[in-house]
């Protein structure tokens, strides 16, 4: 039986990237893979975060030779549930991640995203964690969760759309584009951005040709059959509509500070 992470290994493109330069196959080298590996990628779970915001990294960052951890804000082992129910089995617990991470990940959400901000526990482990990573990111409303960590003052950075200028009260510079980086921070806007920050990533961890390879594996070319996904080519009476739903969590999120 093959699955996906069998049959990605299979390809010699992909496979190439946990090889030496010397063993790198012909049709690899041609099409400009460079080696790597032996990444420690430290993805947080919380509960009610959205699962699309973590599972669209997750597809990319889980690279050949990586190694992701899953690491639960709780106190065990037990599923951490998004906020649409779905349970993702996490791997490590805060106190057993390891110390030092190439990569520190914090997906969003609403109210799971406002508790896991003001959560002393979990704010310590991102500012800790953060010192020696080479990249700090998120994905949609993940940033404020940085942002209360006190990790992006003077950065810029993005959040979703209905959030993203509340970074300022944060110490950020809000910027609305799907994937922003300064320096080691780099954030992604709301859910499917995921996808866009998740590709991009990889192309600065190993290179453009094994993101063009990853995003090639996923068929992502996005056509999308309704238009409107943005805030600014939303209808207006649509946006309306969801600035009114989401204004109860807007207003927490306005009362979020940098913890000490």
């Amino acid at each position: 039986m093959i699955d996906r992470r069998h049959f990605l290994a299979l390809g010699a493109v992909l496979a190439a990237s946990s090889a030496k330069a010397q063993e790198l196959p012909e049709t690899a080298v041609r099409a400009g893979i460079r080696p790597g590996g032996g990444e420690h990628i430290a993805m947080l779970l919380y509960p009610g975060f959205t699962a699309l915001d973590f599972v669209g990294p997750y597809h990319f960052l889980s690279m050949p030779g990586a190694v992701v951890h899953l690491v639960t804000n709780q106190a065990d082992l037990r599923p951490v549930r998004s906020d649409l129910g779905l349970a993702i089995q996490p791997t490590v617990t805060l106190a057993d991640c390891p110390a030092e991470v190439d990569v520190l990940f914090t997906p969003g959400g609403t109210a799971g995203t406002l508790q896991a901000a003001r959560d002393g526990a979990t704010l310590e482990f991102i500012r800790d964690r953060a010192v020696g990573a080479s990249y700090v990111t998120s994905v949609c409303t993940g940033s404020l969760v940085l942002g209360a960590a006190g990790l992006l003052r003077g950065r810029r950075a993005t959040s979703h759309w209905s959030v993203v200028s509340e970074l300022a009260r944060l110490g950020a510079v809000p910027v609305r584009e799907r994937v922003v980086q300064d320096g080691k921070f780099v954030t992604g806007a709301g859910v499917s951005a995921g996808l866009d920050f998740g590709s991009a990533l990889v192309a600065e961890m190993r290179g453009p040709a094994m993101a063009e390879a990853a995003v090639l594996m996923a068929e992502y070319d996005p056509q999308p059959p309704i238009p409107g996904g943005s805030i600014a080519s939303a209808r207006p009476e649509i946006a309306a509509l969801l600035r009114q739903g989401l204004a109860p969590f807007v207003g927490e999120a306005r009362q979020l500070g940098v913890e000490p």
